[in-house]
């Protein structure tokens, strides 16, 4: 079994929220922590894309839906 990269496990997941930008769709140029949250729960239904971009997606979905954005406000200011 392959272990999934966490935020937890992986700080620099974090880091790459705050500053990685869509590359594609409706939101491309965004950086992933201002993507809105519907067009994350649309993305979660239809299956977020393989690699990295989708495990982002997906942490900044959790994040969102558990009311944790929180957590990125002091790296989002510092960048």
């Amino acid at each position: 079994m392959q272990d999934i990269p966490t935020p937890a496990s992986n700080p620099s997941l974090l880091l790459d929220l705050v500053s990685m930008k869509m590359p594609y769709g409706k939101y491309k140029g965004y950086t992933l922590c201002d993507i809105p949250e519907y067009y994350l729960v649309w993305m979660h239904s239809k299956g977020f894309p393989e690699g990295k971009l989708g495990m982002l997606l997906s942490t900044m979905y959790e994040i969102k839906l558990n009311g944790l954005e929180y957590l990125l406000t002091k790296l989002k200011s510092s960048k």
